[in-house]
């Protein structure tokens, strides 16, 4: 009888949790972000595809709106040397560098912001 009870407890909890963990999502949208206001674009010091040598082309597993977008972006592209654009629609990504960036440490970067690169390829003529 008292193991039921704090089963059931449990189960209140997690429930509780959710509905909370849910309802954040409704008023702030998917991210969960504590304000209202979109999350800023940060441009790349150099916006000219041409200057850059290498690309990656990626697929992004977990974004949901344009605030996960903006956040995958704006990680590579306030560092010098790194523009990267995303398609929202198509859970893709280029990544352009100036220098030839290992894979392991892209996906590392990706996944520190909460996504996963299930596929990455280098193309070199740019």
């Amino acid at each position: 009888m008292m193991s039921t009870a704090i089963i059931i407890m449990i189960i209140i909890v997690i429930c509780i949790y959710s509905i909370k963990s849910y309802l954040k999502k409704l008023s702030h949208g998917c991210c969960g972000g504590e304000s209202d206001e979109p999350v800023k674009r940060i441009q790349p010091k150099d916006s000219h595809i041409k200057n850059y040598s290498f690309c990656e082309t990626m697929t992004i597993e977990g974004m949901t709106c344009q605030n996960c977008q903006r956040r995958i972006e704006n990680a590579f592209n306030e560092c010098d040397g790194f523009y990267m654009k995303v398609n929202l629609k198509k859970h893709s990504a280029k990544l352009y560098t100036k220098e030839k960036v290992k894979h392991e440490d892209i996906k590392s970067k990706v996944a520190a912001l909460g996504y996963r690169v299930s596929h990455i390829e280098s193309e070199f003529d740019l």
